[in-house]
């Protein structure tokens, strides 16, 4: 996962996968690092003393990263790729090792930076292999040698991190896609019931921290099932892709537009009241505008709930908007009500009959039953 505040070229991704990819490699690095260290015949240059506690240092770290990677600072995920090239630096020159299985170490800080870093990390991470590595190969085999062997490696370290960022841009663009796919509606390409249950969890939160006003306007198409059977069903979908193009339109990027099913659509808002009326006069204006369709355009009944006004949670803002439909039903059709009295919207009776515009059923009835 992306985390939000990173600035981009510089995000960490997917800190589960950072913290497994440090165990793995730590956990196995760290028996490596002693049997190799204590048997080299240049050992003296770190010393005994020196090997072990390196390994020690290195299971400890996995065994944190694998069990308790949130005892970690964020920054150690940063870290990661530059310690350890300077760590696989210091051990190849400590042991006297440039061969190539040694220097395939560095492979390791280019696959992770590749896999969970932005990109100015990954060529800031590829300059440090670089440097690191040349440092090893110009020390240990000379210039003639080492420069050979450092241009190979600095185009097999390159091409590697090249395919494996690209492969990760593609997997991105397509995970984006498949997620775009199931938070929207099919047919209208408004957010789904889905979508807007988390939108709604998201924007109460802000209303209680901030204080903010947020308003849900409730839309419903009227004798929606007549234009079905009068037109069919094609130019039904019609008349739900019109209204759903002038929710877009009249939400824009202030808000939630989302289908819940059938002729149910939404609009969720941080503003108030008079804002909220106004954007859903908007959109009657619009459909009311639109051309082309065989039934005409349909007329819709709009409800509109604010919080905190309205309700004092999300879920008393669904009941007072869904109220607020009903009474818009009620009192004609074709146009728009805004929230009763919360007094008379918590005593109302599922089963009682309506006896005027203040008289309400249960949000739970089904939109079919209104038409």
């Amino acid at each position: 996962m992306l985390l939000r505040e990173d600035r981009p070229g510089y995000e960490l991704r997917d800190l589960q996968g950072a913290s497994r990819a440090v165990a793995y490699l730590t956990l196995a690095a760290s028996p490596y690092v002693l049997v190799t260290g204590l048997l080299t015949p240049h050992l003296t240059r770190l010393g005994a003393a020196g090997i072990v506690l390196v390994a020690a240092v290195m299971a400890a770290a996995g065994l944190t990263c694998w069990r308790r990677p949130e005892w970690l600072p964020r920054a150690f995920w940063f870290a990661v790729p530059v310690l350890s090239t300077a760590l696989i630096s210091v051990l190849n020159v400590g042991t006297h090792d440039a061969s190539t299985g040694a220097q395939l170490f560095y492979l390791w800080p280019v696959l992770y930076a590749a896999n969970f870093l932005g990109r100015r990390l990954i060529h800031l991470n590829l300059a440090l292999v670089f440097i690191g590595d040349a440092v090893v190969v110009f020390r240990i085999l000379g210039p003639s040698r080492g420069l050979a062997d450092w241009v190979a490696m600095v185009l097999a370290m390159t091409m590697t991190a090249i395919v494996v960022s690209g492969l990760r841009a593609r997997g991105d663009k397509l995970r984006a896609v498949l997620q775009e796919q199931a938070n929207a509606d099919a047919l209208t390409g408004l957010a789904n019931r889905r979508f807007f249950a988390a939108s709604l969890r998201d924007a109460g939160a802000w209303a209680a921290s901030t204080g903010g006003s947020l308003a849900l306007v409730t839309v419903d198409l009227d004798h929606f099932k007549a234009i079905n059977d009068t037109y069919g069903h094609t130019e039904g979908d019609r008349a739900l892709q019109t209204v759903a193009a002038a929710l877009r339109h009249a939400v824009g990027d202030a808000g939630v537009a989302a289908r819940l099913g059938g002729d149910e659509f939404v609009m969720l808002l941080r503003t108030d009241r008079p804002t909220a009326i106004g954007v859903a006069e908007t959109v009657r204006e619009l459909v009311s505008a639109a051309a082309g369709l065989a039934g005409g355009p349909p007329r819709l009944s709009i409800g509109v709930a604010v919080l905190p006004g309205d309700a004092t949670t999300v879920d008393e803002l669904v009941t007072a908007s869904d109220a607020a439909l009903y009474q818009a039903k009620t009192s004609g059709r074709g146009r728009t009500a805004t929230a009763p009295d919360r007094h008379n919207v918590d005593r109302v009776r599922p089963d009682q009959p309506a006896s005027g515009p203040a008289a309400l059923t249960s949000p739970s009835i089904s939109r079919r039953s209104r038409g």
